[in-house]
């Protein structure tokens, strides 16, 4: 799906603001409301917009430690990842985990009540014989920047458009 500039303002607008009202997100886009809505839904219906959601501050709620952990799993053969992707897809406390290329094959982003938890968390995925053959923690102490906000404008800008001051 080609987007323009107008797709481009209500992307950014939602984003940034879930619950904004039509008429808002008609005047942020520059369109009349109906044609607004009816691009919202198509931009829904294509895949772009998978889903609304609140954020949550969850030390606000109780303590928690957040741990990034590296991941290299023993052999790499396509049942191996999908085993290990399955198992890690169904564990809560797993918020996020990303295949990546380099020195290990996976990035996970861990939020547990404590370091404890986290252990105990990773003592179970050992024993469940997952593959995994290394694993590196890091303990966030903490978070200098964790946006949900997408620079969508920057996706389709020129070279021109991206060195200009």
């Amino acid at each position: 799906m080609k987007l323009d500039a107008i797709d481009l303002r209500i992307l950014d607008a939602v984003q940034r603001d879930g619950r904004i009202t039509k008429l808002a997100l008609a005047e942020k886009a520059g369109l009349s409301p109906t044609p607004c809505w009816m691009r919202l839904r198509k931009l829904e219906k294509a895949g772009i917009i998978t889903g609304y959601h609140a954020r949550i501050a969850p030390r606000r709620i109780a303590p928690v430690a957040s741990v990034m952990m590296e991941v290299t799993l023993a052999n790499h053969r396509q049942a191996d990842f999908e085993r290990f992707e399955r198992a890690i897809s169904a564990v809560p406390e797993v918020v996020s985990c990303w295949s990546v290329g380099g020195g290990v094959d996976y990035i996970l982003k861990i939020i547990a009540p404590d370091i404890d938890a986290y252990q105990r968390l990773v003592d179970g995925l050992l024993d469940r014989e997952l593959g995994i053959d290394r694993y590196f923690t890091y303990i966030v102490t903490k978070t200098v920047k964790e946006d949900t906000v997408l620079p969508v404008s920057s996706f389709t800008a020129t070279d021109e458009e991206q060195s200009a001051p």
